[in-house]
């Protein structure tokens, strides 16, 4: 069976226990992308990490791996969630995939103050993680958060085959950088 794990970003603490913000899994583009698989028949889930303002590889690697993964499992993680999955990946060199995309990814690359990541981003990238998925994609944007332009840096010098879609003024993908929650340029790539 097809199948489909988007893992989402890091919110901030405040974010997180604010009543008035969705969930995280609920959050942004996610509901909106797991539906629209689901309509292709995909069976699409949100991951939700506990305490994911803070977070922790271990703790997220054991909810991840509740999923099955295989080579028809699609990948999509955003920010933090495309770190992860980046570091899952490059963990896991036996397990084969579909199609991955990484949506603005984010390693931590200046140890962001406040971040609290702990050891979650301490792993050496695999060159080869690419060859282990029937596609391999990082949406990117100009106008995102210098951290994030500096980790798509790090995967374009360390992955040489990875494939870089560039937006223009799409910030950090999230609703308030787009005024929206549908993310048509994410499907297509999905759909090809």
């Amino acid at each position: 069976m097809k199948n489909a794990v988007i893992v989402p970003g890091r919110p901030d603490k405040d974010e997180y226990y604010d009543a008035n913000v969705p969930a995280n899994s609920d959050n942004h583009w996610y509901p909106w992308i797991a539906k629209r698989l689901q309509m292709l028949d995909v069976h699409a889930v949100v991951l939700e990490p506990p305490f994911p303002f803070r977070p922790r590889y271990d703790e997220w690697k054991q909810e991840f791996e509740r999923f099955a993964v295989d080579q028809e499992t699609v990948l999509i993680g955003h920010s933090c969630g495309g770190g992860f999955l980046l570091r899952w990946l490059s963990e896991n060199p036996e397990i084969t995939v579909g199609s991955v995309v990484l949506v603005a990814p984010w390693l931590n690359p200046d140890d962001v103050p406040g971040a609290d990541t702990a050891d979650f981003f301490d792993f050496k990238i695999d060159p080869a993680v690419v060859d282990r998925a029937k596609s391999f994609t990082v949406f990117s944007s100009d106008n995102d958060f210098e951290s994030i332009q500096k980790t798509v840096e790090i995967i374009r010098e360390t992955i040489p085959n990875v494939h870089i879609v560039d937006f223009h003024e799409r910030g950090h993908f999230c609703k308030e950088d787009s005024g929206s929650v549908e993310f048509s340029e994410l499907l297509e790539e999905l759909t090809k």
